[in-house]
């Protein structure tokens, strides 16, 4: 398994955030309407988001049906409507290195974990000391299998996770293994969660994001 030894400090970010909004519409066509939202011209078409988060849900030449944070309204040409709104902003959390190492507290099943970050492994893994701890009878719950590893092949058992939190990102149902011995001496946060969230670089950041 590759391992990345970087550790960061994780910062999260408002799951949601209230947006001053003034709606005034333009024009009105079959499935399409003109608007300005906050001073900026929008052509919304059907099902559309736009970037300030209102949806066309249906339109005509009299009256559109615009959706602003899951509730429908009804305009009409010419009509301006000032309002406020929630857009919802998915979990995120930003990751700066500290002393080139990339560790982080979490949660498996609610219990509170170390994570050690692994781009190289496959499901989040831990030993067998890590299992017991976390109150998982993995050799009861667990599929038996082999594994390679630096050291040769290892065996495994493959676990299910009900929940696994890092930061602000909840995710159910993640696939794990638990290994006999004391390797890995960390749990490992491999891509059976990672491959579930965005992942991005700025610049010596790294940003977790959740996909939906």
């Amino acid at each position: 398994m590759k391992i990345i030894t970087l550790s960061f400090i994780v910062y999260f970010l408002s799951p949601q955030i209230i947006f001053a909004t003034d709606i005034f519409v333009l024009g009105l066509f079959k499935n399409k309407a003109i608007v300005k939202i906050d001073g900026k011209q929008r052509t919304l078409k059907l099902g559309k988001k736009s970037p300030e988060g209102v949806t066309l849900i249906s339109a005509d030449s009299f009256t559109a049906i615009l959706e602003i944070n899951g509730k429908e309204q009804e305009f009409k040409l010419g009509q301006k409507v000032s309002t406020s709104f929630k857009q919802k902003i998915l979990a995120e959390a930003k990751i700066m290195p500290v002393n080139e190492m990339y560790t982080t507290m979490g949660f498996i099943n609610g219990q509170p974990v170390n994570f050690l970050v692994d781009t190289g492994a496959t499901w989040i893994a831990m030993n067998a000391n890590h299992a017991r701890s976390l109150g998982i009878n993995f050799r009861y719950l667990g599929k038996r299998g082999m594994v390679s590893t630096a050291n040769g092949a290892a065996p495994i058992y493959r676990i299910t996770l009900d929940k696994v939190k890092v930061g602000e990102i909840e995710l159910n149902n993640v696939a794990a293994g638990v290994m006999e011995g004391d390797s890995p001496s960390k749990v490992l946060l491999g891509n059976s969660f990672l491959n579930r969230v965005e992942m991005q670089r700025q610049g010596q950041v790294m940003l977790l994001k959740q996909k939906f």
